[in-house]
């Protein structure tokens, strides 16, 4: 519609903004405490994390120039078999069948919807299951590489050190690819209007993503994300008048049913681990108190002893 196709330049244009504005929040305005984290934390933690960031929205991005929508939010629903998959493979869940049955049943109910695209295009097609790819190597690594270290990160904070680290990661790319391009268009105006309203939407986005997960859970991230799946299928057909076909629906309808089974096993796993949780601690409690009278007692008896 604006016949501006550099997804790069764009992402770019969004981290320097959120870039800025976190500096803004947490050095001059101090709205937020920054954590120190050290020159070796940021470059074995948080660069790899910046970087995976960066390949994702680069692709994904880049995939709204050749596929629809609607088809977009039907192949992010592969997210949850690439995040478990990866998950397994680095040791960080285990292997289950029933779990691997659900994660093909997404898998097919995604192939059924792309079956039915009226749209497709192998090439967007490809450079949309990288981005879920690299997004979802990204979730695991941030378990593994901040959770595990015990270091939390704010929404402000979170974009205070991925953002200026994801705007360099992308400039590489950027200099090779678009650059050139860009450099020959004289005629070019940029809307500031537009541009600025674009920016300000990505960081509220980031901004309620990252508070969501840390005042929530990823869990609650993904079934949200299920809600807004659909909402955006129904925007695209009513609004943007993207094709829709009834073999889409069947076949995205089989891999969300396979996503809310998915996000109901997670959330009876959480529930079974917070009630252990709470009964070792009981248990805990119990034995405390058993334990005091009888330390009352020998020191009682200590007394007439003397």
């Amino acid at each position: 519609m604006y016949d501006w196709p550099y997804p790069i330049s764009l992402t770019m244009i969004h981290m320097a903004f959120c870039s800025t504005l976190a500096f803004l929040l947490v050095r001059i305005f101090k709205i937020v405490d920054a954590i120190s984290l050290t020159r070796d934390v940021y470059v074995s933690s948080v660069a790899p994390i910046g970087a995976l960031y960066a390949l994702s929205l680069w692709l994904s991005n880049s995939a709204y120039i050749y596929l629809s929508v609607s088809f977009i939010q039907m192949l992010k629903a592969l997210m949850p078999v690439a995040v478990y998959s990866i998950g397994v493979l680095l040791s960080k869940e285990s292997f289950k069948s029933t779990t691997m049955l659900n994660m093909i049943t997404i898998s097919v109910g995604v192939a059924i919807a792309a079956y039915g695209e009226a749209m497709f295009n192998g090439w967007g097609v490809m450079l949309q299951l990288g981005a879920v790819l690299f997004e979802a190597t990204r979730l695991v690594l941030i378990q593994i590489l901040l959770t595990s270290r015990g270091i939390s990160l704010n929404p402000i904070t979170t974009l205070y050190y991925v953002a200026p680290c994801c705007f360099v990661f992308l400039s590489i790319p950027w200099f090779a690819v678009e650059f050139p391009i860009l450099r020959g268009l004289s005629s070019f105006k940029p809307d500031f209007m537009v541009f600025g309203l674009n920016c300000v939407c990505a960081f509220g986005l980031n901004l309620a993503v990252f508070l969501l997960v840390g005042k929530t859970s990823a869990l609650t991230m993904n079934v949200a994300g299920v809600v807004k799946d659909w909402l955006l299928i129904a925007f695209s057909w009513s609004v943007i008048k993207d094709s829709v076909t009834l073999i889409n629906l069947a076949g995205y309808g089989l891999a969300f049913l396979g996503v809310c089974y998915y996000n109901h096993c997670k959330l009876q796993a959480m529930r079974a681990k917070e009630m252990q949780k709470k009964a070792a601690e009981a248990d805990e409690e119990a034995g405390r108190l058993l334990e005091e009278p009888r330390q009352v007692e020998q020191e009682v008896n200590a007394v007439e002893r003397r």
